[in-house]
């Protein structure tokens, strides 16, 4: 449990936590976590991998709120424990993921009691909520072609291994669109693309486009 405490320090020092006693969950990518209207029976804490929470619409549209990777953990696990209510969205590893449970009695007693774990979680909702805000004036106010170059250069890489869906899932879109966004960024020759497999070819173009 070393990796726990370096990478959750608001932990430290914390009264009569016995952290070996916590369940440690080892799941591939593609698990489902939780999923909505599930009740909390933990706080999770992501040790390695990541987890990306997702909200459905009755109609089968999905789109990524956020993603919690190691050292992090998740706004709405936190919100469903606070006010008693079962998850409003669904998390889902996005790779090899190894979470520790923090039990529903540790949490609330160290809430309560701990003020470094205390300041960890309300930190965290603060950081949350912005990002949050930030969806949504992308969603609302933001033209679709100017996100999805934004989402392509926050990868980091110029070669992106995703599919067409998961684009659109994250984008709040479906597949349709973004593929022919896509295929109007390879005509312009900022992308180009392969069977689940995207290249950056001008970046700076790609930039340009995300802030129009």
């Amino acid at each position: 449990m070393n990796r726990l405490a370096e990478l959750y320090p608001a932990l430290g020092k914390a009264p009569d936590l016995d952290i070996v006693q916590w369940p440690l969950i080892e799941l591939p990518g593609g698990t489902e976590v939780f999923t909505e209207r599930d009740p909390c029976r933990g706080f999770p804490l992501v040790l390695a991998g990541s987890i990306k929470v997702v909200k459905s619409a009755p109609n089968g549209r999905e789109m990524v709120l956020y993603r919690v990777e190691s050292g992090g953990s998740c706004i709405i696990s936190s919100s469903c424990l606070l006010g008693q209510s079962p998850y409003s969205a669904r998390g889902v590893t996005e790779s090899p993921t190894t979470l520790a449970i923090l039990p529903v009695p540790q949490f609330q007693r160290l809430l309560a009691d701990h003020p470094p774990f205390r300041d960890f979680v309300f930190h965290l909702f603060a950081e949350r909520i912005a990002e949050l805000m930030g969806l949504v004036e992308e969603v609302a106010f933001a033209r679709l072609d100017r996100r999805l170059a934004k989402a392509l250069l926050v990868r980091g890489s110029d070669e992106i291994e995703t599919t067409h869906q998961q684009l659109a899932e994250e984008l709040g879109s479906v597949r349709e669109i973004v593929s022919r966004l896509l295929k109007g960024f390879a005509a312009e020759g900022l992308v180009q693309l392969s069977r689940e497999r995207i290249r950056l070819v001008d970046r700076a173009g790609l930039q340009s486009l995300s802030l129009r």
